[in-house]
């Protein structure tokens, strides 16, 4: 499932088709995804100016014109294309439509944004702009890594007299938005800190420096376009490359890349996902 950088890899692909132009018209080929599309979403899109694109967590919402937000997720396989857009910045000819392209929205500046999703695991929703936060699937959702509110005193308060492991801990929505299984491998093994450790044991200091380092980590992953492992695609179409960065993540049995340090990658299973990390480095 996309994390944080490349869903922010999408909405920064899709800003340039999306914000300011309107919806001239909004297909949606199927009832629902995940879950059920709202009443009258074709109607509701059509003629819609999108005011500003901007992502919560792992969501992207679209702003409208009519004081309503569109909210986005990807799922595990969804994709939003671009195609034919009068500037040439992105494809010059609509592809031919495929077996999942579940909704679509042909914009009044020529784009034609695509939402395929093989799976069927993303979702889409309407909902006020004004009480967007108020979504059930946003409510709950911590601050956002790259902001002011995900700080040093955030975090050591956030983990102090936690039991569960530290990894576990990065994983929880409420605790900081929009962190996922790889990108929490790669900042703990930047950190050195081992991803069994309880998180309300680790050294004040050493919580405090794991801020900086999220935040490094996702940002050079949004900058090489995030990670392409399996269905992940760029807005472009093209693949993100930080895969070719990872540290540990899918990286078992091979030697860790600190230098010095002879050590190599392990996979434990925590909580029914896979743990990558280095038994020498991370303590």
């Amino acid at each position: 499932m996309p994390e944080l950088p490349e869903v922010e890899t999408v909405r920064r692909g899709l800003s340039p088709a999306m914000e300011g132009a309107r919806i001239a018209r909004a297909q949606v080929n199927r009832p629902d995804l995940r879950w059920p599309f709202p009443p009258d979403m074709s109607a509701r899109l059509t003629g819609t100016r999108v005011e500003r694109l901007r992502r919560r967590s792992k969501y992207i919402l679209a702003d409208l014109d009519t004081g309503e937000s569109l909210l986005i997720h990807l799922g595990m396989s969804g994709r939003m294309l671009i195609s034919g857009d009068p500037l040439g910045i992105f494809a010059h000819e609509h592809p031919a439509a495929e077996k999942h392209d579940h909704v679509v929205f042909d914009m009044d500046n020529g784009a034609r944004i695509t939402f395929n999703d093989p799976r069927r695991f993303g979702a889409m929703d309407l909902m006020p702009t004004a009480t967007a936060d108020l979504h059930p699937l946003l409510a709950k959702i911590g601050p956002e890594p790259l902001g002011n509110q995900f700080s040093e005193n955030h975090l050591i308060g956030a983990l102090r007299g936690r039991n569960m492991p530290v990894k576990s801990a990065l994983l929880d929505q409420k605790i900081v938005a929009g962190l996922g299984n790889i990108y929490v491998c790669e900042a703990l093994f930047r950190a050195g800190i081992s991803p069994m450790r309880k998180a309300g044991r680790i050294a004040e200091k050493r919580v405090a420096r794991l801020v900086p380092i999220i935040r490094d980590v996702l940002s050079e992953a949004i900058e090489a376009g995030g990670s392409s492992l399996r269905d992940f695609r760029q807005a472009d179409g093209e693949l993100g490359y930080f895969q070719h960065r990872f540290g540990v993540y899918g990286r078992e049995g091979l030697k860790c890349r600190t230098e010095g340090c002879e050590g190599s990658v392990k996979r434990i299973v925590q909580s029914g996902r896979s743990s990558f990390f280095c038994g020498q480095c991370q303590r």
